[in-house]
């Protein structure tokens, strides 16, 4: 046991922050006047962190093994620099890929990825309005200005997006994976498209609904409570949009999801897939027992695909890649913005999930989602994950079509309309 104790103030003395521990001995150790102070109430719970397991480490702040004072900021800051490398891994050995195939089979059937979902997005519509932007956008923003606020960042991603689809009045857009509707009814009430939107979860669909019925958009707009599997494919799409939604699909579906948008797409049309991508090659989720505890506490089902698998996908279901861009940057500041939110107000979010959320769990996904925040925007400025927008199109085989000749889609084959 001292030896366990020796090596964590050693770590201490390294950290880029002042941390002081109290021992589930009463025994302290640490520097004074700290930041963070990390309280053990368990042995094992030390030997976590001389471990540098630092998602395992947040499964015991979530228990209650260790409990924590101070800023999210700072706790992320020592988290970073305990880790003894990189949690960004690149195993492709065959046995690895054989457990991860098998693991996203079991965890992607029509009522496992349903029950996922609302896990995660039916937690309390009152609590995640207490930390997100007035329209409930829950991705990545997009900072287009550095002077922007959260809401206005919001806004900008949501044009953006718009622009890039070159979406236009009457047109067919299909959004897959809608969540409070920000996406849905911006493509409608600025761009004048005849909008779908889908969702797994019902209290964002009832959300929306409502939204629709105030703005009297009934005539254009419509969210149904549906997988993306059993869409209707009688009548095409001129524009999709999946924002925020590919990441809870599975790399077993990834033919399925990719194929489905194909047969969804009007030839020469185009789709966005706006989505959280993984830093190493090969790999589905972080190390250092960060995907474990994303897996069991927020997204259970999760899964991470590199870019670059992404576009093989998306090649091998018959779309062309005409512009990626990564947005990694501006998802971290997005999360710190939520974070930041989040942490201003603790009790009221206590109160709101011990009213409408889970009430029994109040305590456990309050200290998880506080986790869960900070420590992905931890993630995202570190580079360990990603976030990318694709914009690719569904060749429609005439060369007359499009400005260019060979263009075969709507797509201009030149950034300056998005910009513009």
């Amino acid at each position: 046991m001292d030896t366990l104790v020796r090596r964590i103030e050693g770590q201490l003395e390294q950290l880029p922050v002042p941390v002081a521990v109290t021992l589930p001995s009463g025994r302290h150790a640490g520097k004074g006047h700290p930041s963070v102070v990390l309280t053990f109430r368990d042995w094992s719970a030390l030997a976590v962190m001389a471990a540098g397991q630092i998602g395992h480490m947040a499964e015991d702040i979530v228990e209650g093994r260790i409990a924590v004072e101070g800023r999210m900021r700072d706790l992320m800051a020592a988290a970073s620099a305990l880790l003894p490398g990189s949690p960004v891994g690149s195993d492709t050995g065959w046995w690895t890929q054989v457990i991860r195939r098998a693991r996203s089979i079991t965890s992607h059937s029509p009522q496992r990825d349903a029950q996922q979902i609302q896990f995660h997005y039916d937690v309390s519509d009152d609590f995640y309005a207490l930390w997100l932007d007035p329209r409930r956008v829950y991705s990545c923003a997009y900072y287009r200005d550095t002077g922007m606020s959260l809401a206005q960042a919001q806004e900008a991603k949501l044009d953006h997006i718009c622009r890039k689809l070159m979406l236009r009045p009457g047109e067919r857009f299909l959004d897959i994976g809608a969540g409070w509707g920000g996406l849905l009814l911006w493509a409608a009430e600025h761009y004048g498209v005849d909008a779908t939107g889908i969702t797994l979860s019902r209290n964002q669909h009832a959300h929306v609904q409502r939204l629709i019925e105030e703005r009297r958009l009934q005539a254009r707009v419509r969210v149904e409570l549906r997988d993306y599997r059993d869409l209707d494919e009688a009548q095409g799409y001129d524009k999709i949009a999946s924002v925020g939604m590919f990441e809870h699909v599975g790399l077993v579906n990834m033919p399925v999801y990719f194929g489905k948008i194909v047969r969804l797409l009007k030839p020469g049309g185009l789709v966005m897939n706006h989505g959280i991508t993984a830093g190493g090659v090969g790999t589905s989720q972080l190390g250092a027992g960060m995907g474990d505890f994303i897996d069991k506490y927020i997204f259970p089902g999760g899964e991470l695909l590199h870019v670059s698998q992404v576009l093989r996908e998306a090649a091998l279901a018959g779309l062309e890649m005409v512009d990626t861009e990564n947005l990694r940057p501006h998802y971290a500041r997005t999360l710190w913005a939520w974070s930041d939110a989040l942490e201003s107000q603790l009790d009221e979010a206590q109160r709101v999930l011990e009213t409408t959320g889970r009430a029994g769990d109040a305590g456990k996904v309050l200290r998880a989602y506080r986790l869960y925040l900070s420590g992905s925007a931890m993630c995202f400025e570190q580079g360990w994950i990603g976030l990318h927008q694709i914009l690719a199109t569904r060749p429609d085989g005439r060369p007359e079509t499009g400005s260019l000749k060979g263009a075969q889609s709507m797509y201009p084959f030149n950034r300056s309309y998005i910009y513009s």
